[in-house]
């Protein structure tokens, strides 16, 4: 295990700042390693999970454990509720609540569909802001859920309005990986698309990541023009068609998209953190 603080080549085959500690980076990788299809875990099956060393990913669960994070079952380890606390500090210091949360309140009481905000991590979409209906859906989502960008409406309407540096960064990265039929996985046509949306300003999905849902995104803009996120509304296809789907809400998601685009400009902190 390298020397705190120790220069440290990244994934691109740079070199990471010299104050970079990679202790923390292991012990968040821990952390990150327990997920729905693997709540439980032994060591040596969180040391294959995370690529570690057994003796590093010994003594980050260790850490963790007498941090109150991370719990043990026999010999197994879980997470535990504090790490809760980690994501809630979020979402209260950057006022998720009064700046994200009304406009998609509004959108699901107007249309009777969820509606999300999200931004773009990695090659993944992450879920910043949430809010469901009664109705069940075969693709369950919520405030930290992940989906690969290029399957969904959300992703798609940010990679879009990428600079091209970055767009073409995030397409070499993206596995690509296929969920129906439907899912676009060749490249050229996702470029295409991509043209298109910027021609149109929004995304429109059916059955892309799951069959059964359709869905509708417009992305949100920060200050300069950037893209910083993006929101949605998504329904089950035996509610409406997908031209029906564009035709009622596009203007009601462009609507919230400027009030939420207004509000930013008074919470400059949460706009800061949602950037890529």
């Amino acid at each position: 295990m390298g020397s705190a603080g120790a220069e440290t080549p990244d994934k691109e085959g740079g070199h990471k700042n010299p104050e970079y500690l990679s202790t923390l980076e292991r012990g968040l990788r821990v952390l990150k390693a327990f997920d729905e299809e693997h709540p439980e875990m032994t060591l040596s099956e969180v040391a294959a999970k995370t690529a570690l060393p057994p003796a590093v990913a010994r003594r980050c669960l260790i850490t963790l454990v007498e941090l109150g994070y991370v719990g043990q079952h026999e010999r197994k380890f879980l997470l535990r509720p504090a790490v809760l606390t980690i994501g809630s500090a979020f979402l209260a210091s950057m006022q998720i609540e009064q700046v994200v949360l009304p406009p998609l309140q509004a959108l699901r009481d107007q249309t009777g569909d969820s509606a999300s905000l999200a931004v773009l991590s990695g090659t993944d979409i992450l879920y910043v802001a949430h809010v469901s209906t009664d109705r069940r859906f075969r693709v369950a989502a919520g405030v930290g859920t992940r989906f690969p960008f290029h399957a969904t409406s959300l992703g798609k309407a940010m990679a879009a309005y990428l600079p091209d540096d970055e767009r073409a960064a995030l397409m070499t990265r993206a596995p690509f990986q296929r969920f129906t039929e439907r899912t676009v996985t060749d490249r050229p046509m996702l470029g295409e698309r991509f043209h298109l949306i910027a021609e149109r300003g929004y995304d429109s999905a059916l059955d892309e990541l799951d069959y059964g849902i359709v869905s509708v995104a417009v992305p949100i803009f920060g200050r300069g023009g950037r893209v910083i996120a993006s929101i949605n509304c998504s329904t089950s296809t035996t509610r409406i068609s997908q031209d029906e789907l564009v035709r009622t809400r596009l203007p009601l998601l462009r609507s919230a998209a400027g009030e939420i685009e207004a509000s930013l400009k008074r919470w400059p902190a949460l706009e800061a953190s949602l950037r890529p």
